[in-house]
């Protein structure tokens, strides 16, 4: 990492090196390459030295941050110990760093630790006037500093943001994923028993030697109540105490017919819409010898159906999961597509599924909304931004409501919620980039500006109405994107 450590060395030296030497050093520092001989005896003459040896702690958090900073030997390691998702900062041989000329900085932000041995020079700020007098340039050297500084940081934590957001993401689809996954593999594995056992009992069914009329009765009544065996027929139908109680009364039917495992039968039947009267027909055209026999048979088909039901239904949410992160990211796309609007919002909900709890979900969508020109990937990150904000402000419980319309040339977005609302206070800075509500270390303060310069960037607005219980951030873009990119 560059120019972003803040540096005290702290250890004076006893005997001082020659100012020759260390205006030898000091032409090796880029930030201020050029500089004349008496500009840099200046330097020397007025800096004081500073020597560290490997290992040894040289910024404390906390500390006055009082001296402009010349590495001109060694490096140190400065780690950053109070929140923040950038932690670690290298200062390097050729740095100036430290306190800068029109800096605002105070105090050091981490402990910093010197890597073999450190050699330095630093101007105290009580030096700066005179310092920018005897070397004019140095204004122009320090702002030009302070500008890069200020860049590296920036960029720094929009790449932890994007590796923040990155791994919600991946938690988000993981949770999403697991749940799908779990039960298809279970399925599966129950099935391979399964057909088993069913294989086991079309085994004894057929060694019974049914005859031709036995058999055409059996198919018929098969037949007969197939329209019924789809658990929709019941679980739409009966609560969790009817379908107990529908357990029951197969398990008393199959008990008084002699038919074991009525335990593993009883359960299926009653998920279906079968009724006793069905098994009373079975019963009149089956012998004694039969009945057990193919009622355990079956029962073991509907169980083999279930679970392959329930494979399908799993992997076919997998796929679902799939297409929508696919949506959401826009993989495999050109970086500008045609949008549509409700599309991207509703692979951005599928995305953060697992953060919704209990939060009820109200879509709005205007029909025959015209698709946009626009950078999808981008576009995702606003919806993103702006649903984790109101989830964040719900605390899992709420309604979130999802509302496009066209208003003349524009189509509009708006997202709801009715958390506690922005206080007066802050809203107009919410869109500044590192503000935060958030405890440290819970958000970087980039999401709402990361929002606002992506609809920026595509020639649209943003902005934000809020009361208790009644927050909306509205986004505006052009339908007809000519000229924007």
């Amino acid at each position: 990492m560059a120019n972003t450590s803040t540096l005290p060395i702290s250890e004076t030296s006893a005997q001082r090196t020659p100012t020759e030497g260390i205006v030898a050093a000091l032409r090796r520092i880029t930030a201020i390459e050029g500089l004349t001989d008496c500009e840099l005896t200046w330097l020397a003459e007025h800096g004081g030295e500073r020597f560290s040896t490997n290992g040894t702690l040289i910024t404390r958090v906390g500390a006055p941050a009082d001296s402009l900073i010349f590495i001109l030997a060694g490096e140190v390691h400065v780690h950053r110990t109070e929140g923040g998702p950038i932690g670690f900062f290298i200062g390097r041989f050729g740095q100036m760093t430290g306190r800068l000329p029109y800096s605002r900085m105070k105090t050091y932000g981490g402990n910093g630790y010197a890597v073999g041995d450190v050699w330095a020079l630093d101007i105290h700020e009580s030096l700066f006037p005179a310092m920018l007098e005897a070397i004019p340039s140095m204004a122009q050297r320090c702002v030009s500093a302070l500008l890069d500084r200020v860049r590296e940081v920036t960029r720094m934590e929009q790449q932890a943001e994007k590796l923040d957001a990155l791994g919600k993401l991946a938690a988000n689809l993981s949770h999403e994923l697991n749940n799908p996954a779990s039960a298809a593999r279970s399925a599966a594995t129950n099935l391979f028993a399964e057909l088993r056992h069913y294989g086991d009992q079309k085994y004894r069914l057929g060694s019974l030697c049914l005859s031709d009329e036995e058999r055409t009765n059996y198919q018929q009544w098969l037949a007969s109540v197939r329209d019924k065996l789809s658990p929709d027929c019941v679980a739409n139908m009966v609560s969790s105490v009817q379908q107990s109680d529908r357990e029951d009364l197969f398990s008393r039917w199959l008990t008084n017919h002699s038919i074991a495992e009525d335990w593993m039968i009883a359960p299926v039947l009653a998920e279906t819409g079968i009724t006793t009267e069905d098994l009373d027909r079975l019963a009149t055209i089956a012998s004694t010898e039969v009945l057990p026999v193919s009622l355990s048979a079956f029962a073991s088909s509907l169980r083999a159906e279930r679970m392959t039901e329930a494979v399908i239904d799993s992997t076919a949410r997998i796929f679902d999961l799939i297409t929508a992160i696919k949506d959401y990211s826009y993989m495999d796309q050109t970086p500008i597509q045609e949008i549509d609007l409700a599309q991207s919002l509703d692979s951005t909900l599928a995305m953060l599924n697992s953060r919704l709890g209990k939060i009820k979900v109200v879509r709005d969508y205007a029909t025959h909304l015209p698709p946009i020109s626009a950078y999808g990937g981008e576009l995702t990150q606003v919806w993103t931004a702006l649903i984790e904000n109101s989830i964040d402000s719900m605390k899992g419980t709420g309604t979130l409501r999802l509302h496009t319309a066209i208003e003349a040339e524009n189509v509009s977005v708006e997202i709801w919620d009715n958390g506690p609302g922005i206080a007066p206070e802050i809203r107009s800075r919410i869109f500044e980039p590192f503000f935060t509500t958030k405890p440290i270390g819970a958000g970087l303060g980039l999401g709402l500006d990361t929002a606002n310069r992506i609809v920026t960037k595509h020639r649209g607005a943003i902005s934000v109405e809020s009361a208790p219980g009644k927050t909306c951030f509205k986004v505006r873009l052009p339908i007809e994107q000519a000229g924007a990119y």
